[in-house]
């Protein structure tokens, strides 16, 4: 009877743990991740943003906060020991932290796109620090806030943008490459009229020469038909004395008499 006892209570503890076990994995966690930069450098007496953006599996609603805090790495400064609200937003409204900040700091970030980043301006050496992001999303409220180290350097220190040396190559490879085109299309069309210019003028020569042999022929032709000529040859011309009166006291007149000698082919 004990045993039997037995076996149902420990499948009862299995089967709570079991449920258990289901509950936790199907549940959502009301945790909230924000991100930020892990460092950001922002030249001397320029403008900087504070990037920060949150997941939260909670709609967002007028209720969700950010709020932006700072603790310097000088030990001369008054946010050396404990950090100080720079910026706190809440209720579509921001609100300024310390003087030391205020006019300085502005939210450019969108809530309802989980964006809580800040803009700095002008960045002073004395912003040198760590920057933390908070967000609640009720009931989303439990999470760790982002940090963000700043750094403000001068112009020389800053990191050396290679993006216009890249462009600049590549802006440079395309316009030889367009270069190299247009002289091969140049070359080619001068060859091409050249090989047309010798074609014609090959033609013009073999047709110019062309008629000569006819020449010649009808040269050989002739002289070949010289002893024998096929049409009428005149004669030679006769003057004979002729009277016309029938007297012996009559004028003489002289006129020429032609006899043509005609000869058959």
């Amino acid at each position: 009877m004990e045993t039997k006892w037995s076996n149902m209570s420990c499948r009862r503890v299995l089967l709570t743990g079991f449920m258990l076990c289901i509950v936790l994995v199907t549940t959502p966690c009301s945790g909230i991740d924000i991100h930020a930069d892990s460092e950001v450098l922002i030249q001397n007496g320029t403008t900087g943003t504070l990037r920060c953006s949150f997941r939260s599996n909670e709609v967002v609603s007028s209720t969700t906060s950010v709020t932006w805090t700072f603790q310097s790495n000088q030990p001369d400064n008054l946010f050396y020991k404990t950090p100080y609200t720079v910026f706190y937003y809440s209720n579509g409204r921001g609100f300024p932290g310390h003087d030391v900040f205020k006019g300085r700091v502005q939210f450019i970030g969108d809530i309802n796109k989980r964006d809580a980043s800040l803009q700095l301006s002008p960045a002073q050496f004395s912003d040198n620090g760590t920057f933390f992001c908070d967000v609640k999303n009720p009931p989303d409220v439990t999470g760790t806030p982002a940090r963000t180290e700043l750094r403000v350097v001068l112009k020389e220190s800053l990191p050396q943008n290679n993006m216009a040396v890249i462009v600049g190559a590549v802006c440079g490879a395309l316009f030889l490459l367009v270069l190299i085109a247009v002289a091969a299309c140049v070359v080619m069309r001068v060859m091409h009229s050249r090989h047309e210019y010798e074609g014609c003028t090959s033609l013009e020569s073999v047709s110019s020469q062309a008629p000569k042999p006819r020449k010649k022929v009808e040269v050989n032709l002739e002289s070949s038909r010289g002893p024998n000529p096929s049409g009428p040859v005149q004669g030679p011309v006769i003057y004979a004395q002729l009277d016309h009166s029938g007297s012996r006291s009559s004028f003489h007149k002289m006129e020429p008499v032609v006899y043509a000698d005609i000869r058959k082919n």
